[in-house]
């Protein structure tokens, strides 16, 4: 089971969105230059996020989206969930009809409640993450990158060439 490229994308838009509204509504097409995805295939996210009120719209010029709600109220989960990625690591969709026994009836395979199992993991995982957790995180590496520039640029390291150590 893996994430696909809509609930990446998704989270992603999303931390970019919220990084950056305190100076107004972002428009798509600035998300998709910063972070390299689809101008269209974020109006198709997007147009799902709305839907599920985790982000406004604001038309004409000076537009774009921002959050519906604060991002210490949104999960990744709600993120996931609103751009209908599944989150489920069982084979059969949570059915429980994996496969058919000798009479041809569907059957919950041998492993069904492992896989059940780690599928509620996984949400409670998500849920437990604000998309204000990884903004927070997406900042602090963003300063952390600040102060390495900052200090190799105030402080350049001096390489002794060969010839000067023999000097």
């Amino acid at each position: 089971m893996r994430l696909t490229t809509k609930g990446r994308f998704a989270v992603t838009a999303m931390i970019d969105l919220a990084l950056r509204q305190q100076s107004g509504p972002v428009t798509l097409a600035k998300i998709s230059e910063r972070q390299s995805i689809s101008l269209s295939y974020l109006e198709q996210l997007f147009g799902r996020l709305r839907r599920h009120e985790l982000v406004d719209s604001t038309r004409g010029p000076g537009g774009g989206y921002s959050l519906a709600r604060l991002a210490r109220h949104i999960t990744v989960a709600d993120i996931i969930f609103a751009v209908d990625e599944p989150l489920d690591a069982t084979n059969c969709g949570g059915k429980g009809d994996c496969e058919k026994d000798e009479n041809g009836n569907r059957i919950q395979c041998m492993t069904h409640e492992l896989w059940a199992t780690l599928s509620r993991k996984m949400v409670d995982y998500l849920d437990s993450v604000s998309l204000q957790d990884l903004v927070d995180q997406q900042r602090m590496r963003q300063l952390e990158e600040s102060v390495r520039q900052q200090q190799s640029t105030q402080h350049p390291t001096h390489r002794i060439t060969p010839e000067q150590a023999t000097c």
